[in-house]
């Protein structure tokens, strides 16, 4: 598509210096797809060129198409609407482009761009499994990743573990007073489960005891100082800091349980990392930044010896970065982790994938690390996304009332199983078989549902909705690329060649649509990645689906009328293939050749 603009855009050029226009007054062009209720394929609006030459946005329009349509090859005819001149593309261009398109690999990646890009998200706590909004974070940090390797960064992918602190100290303490020795492999849980089991019973053990405390006469307030298990855990935390051995013994096995449950999410998800951080290792990271930041006078200390940044310049508020006592805060911690991400990968831009809850945090230390000088503080962007809902409504961990990940992925496939089952189509399939394709297709319906939304929007995830055989859902777009591997699988029987060659003109109109929208690819790609938004790739995939799905609706494939157009349409179809395999590459999706 770029290839047919700039050609149209450079004659467009050429028509307005005909009609008197200096070159050096020539503002950019631009060309845009023709809103599907009029007729044409490009639009060019004719309103900015009035001052240039004396006349009303449609006589324009009528001089420019009347030039193109004259002077150039591509433009087989046009009409003008209140000052949109909308141009017909010839059908030999279409198929042209595409074949150039298709010489050019794109579906494999764009150029190197020569930047070097972190991504960092996941970013669980240890004391609970995983969730169903850790599910919309780490496809999100996944497909992000993906996006941008594909169109030319050179991407590292980072996970910051919060192992530590009093939250980890509540599953502990829990599991010391009410655990009975209880392993992974005594009680058959995986492992994050299992320290979850005792997070949520800490706040049973929690609620009890202020109960007791306020029956006795304390207010609701000192009820929840003294609750002996709360005093136990700020005591575990003090002993963890100070090493205590058996304390950092417990933790280290209960920590242990969970990356291995983690680890088993992870796989099931498709998500991995280049490289781990942990809390536990950079919560003391940053104050060496503080000290930098006072003798630089960035920062300012107060008379009880706390230091404090104003922001209020930049219309926010003045901020903590370390406590009177010297403890460090989260912002210390993350302007220290901010500075070893640099030291370790060089990186142009960095980007958190952190949920929208964290929005003034984030805004608080790019402002911190810009006010500092520091050589990777304008590549910053938070990748702010919305929470996920059901229709039972919000999630609350220490309450033991979240979507846990692993049962919600085990349920998509068992739904996937069932849907499939129903269907009935396939006989031939093995047990293997059936149940890689299964996981597929229940995994493929998650991450789908979770990235066809736009980052920034809260949403609700509803299961039943996400694995529809119809609609913008990943189970129909699969069985789209199904449908096209048993063209290709049958032109290649036939001994019908896949590949894309210089066919005659005289496209029908579905044919037309589709090889316009899949000339659009490298341009989605780039808007994506630019946007940080994989969305954008998940609703051009759709688009392409339903594209392709109308085309062979509407037109015979291996019955066309001659031999020329029958390997035609099996190219169209082939390319449309790898059109939304590279689309689900990006987003993490498998597209099956069989369904």
């Amino acid at each position: 598509m770029q290839n047919v603009e700039q050609s149209l855009q450079k004659q467009i050029v050429d028509a307005l210096q005909s009609l008197g226009v200096p070159s050096d007054s020539i503002p950019a062009i631009s060309l845009q797809p023709t809103r599907p209720e009029f007729e044409g394929d490009l639009t060019l609006v004719c309103f900015p060129f009035t001052k240039l030459l004396g006349k009303g946005p449609e006589q324009i329009g009528q001089m420019i198409g009347e030039y193109l349509s004259t002077h150039g090859r591509e433009v087989t005819g046009f009409n003008v609407v209140k000052g949109f001149l909308n141009l017909n593309i010839a059908d030999r261009v279409w198929v042209a482009s595409l074949w150039n398109f298709t010489q050019n690999k794109w579906v494999n990646g764009l150029p190197d761009k020569g930047q070097k890009v972190l991504v960092e998200f996941s970013s669980p706590n240890t004391n609970k499994p995983l969730h169903l909004g850790h599910l919309r974070n780490n496809f999100l940090g996944a497909s992000l990743s993906d996006l941008l390797a594909f169109a030319g960064f050179k991407v590292v992918k980072a996970n910051l573990v919060n192992d530590r602190g009093i939250h980890i100290c509540k599953s502990m303490v829990a599991y010391l007073e009410t655990g009975n020795g209880e392993t992974p492999a005594s009680s058959g849980m995986k492992g994050d489960h299992l320290v979850g089991k005792y997070y949520v019973k800490y706040d049973q053990l929690f609620k009890g005891q202020v109960a007791e405390l306020v029956a006795a006469g304390k207010t609701e307030d000192e009820a929840k100082i003294l609750a002996p298990v709360f005093v136990a855990a700020k005591q575990m935390l003090v002993d963890w800091e100070a090493g205590k051995p058996e304390i950092i013994e417990l933790w280290k096995t209960m920590n242990g349980w969970v990356y291995e449950g983690f680890n088993a999410s992870y796989q099931r998800m498709g998500v991995s990392f280049d490289k781990y951080y942990y809390e536990s290792n950079t919560y003391i990271l940053g104050k060496d930044i503080v000290d930098e930041g006072v003798a630089k006078g960035v920062f300012y200390r107060k008379e009880d010896g706390s230091v404090w940044i104003d922001l209020t310049e930049e219309g926010l508020d003045h901020k903590l970065v370390l406590r009177s006592d010297g403890t460090s805060v989260y912002i210390t911690q993350d302007m220290g982790t901010a500075d070893l991400k640099y030291d370790d990968f060089k990186m142009d831009r960095s980007v958190y994938v952190v949920g929208n809850e964290q929005d003034y945090h984030f805004e608080v230390l790019f402002h911190i690390l810009k006010r500092l000088n520091r050589p990777y503080a304008h590549g910053l962007f938070h990748l702010s996304y919305g929470m996920v809902d059901l229709p039972s409504g919000k999630m609350k961990s220490r309450e033991g009332t979240v979507v846990d990940a692993d049962e919600l992925m085990e349920e998509m496939v068992e739904t996937a199983k069932e849907r499939t089952q129903e269907l009935g189509k396939t006989v031939d399939f093995n047990a293997e078989e059936l149940s890689r394709l299964y996981e597929v297709l229940g995994i493929g319906a998650i991450k789908y549902f979770l990235l066809k939304v736009d980052p920034k929007k809260r949403m609700q995830f509803n299961p039943a909705e996400s694995i529809e055989l119809n609609g913008n859902t990943a189970t129909a777009i699969q069985y789209t690329h199904a449908r096209i591997s048993a063209i290709c699988r049958k032109a290649d029987q036939l001994e019908i060649g896949l590949t894309m060659h210089h066919m005659p003109p005289d496209l029908q109109k579905s044919e037309r649509d589709l090889m316009k929208h899949m000339l659009r690819f490298v341009e989605c790609v780039e808007e994506a990645a630019s946007a940080y938004s994989p969305a954008v790739v998940a609703n051009y995939m759709y688009e392409t689906s339903r594209l392709y799905n109308s085309f062979f609706a509407h037109e015979t494939i291996f019955q066309a009328e001659t031999p020329e157009r029958v390997q035609f349409r099996v190219a169209l179809s082939n390319h449309t293939g790898e059109i939304l395999r590279a689309c689900g590459k990006i987003l993490g999706i498998v597209m099956p050749e069989r369904m």
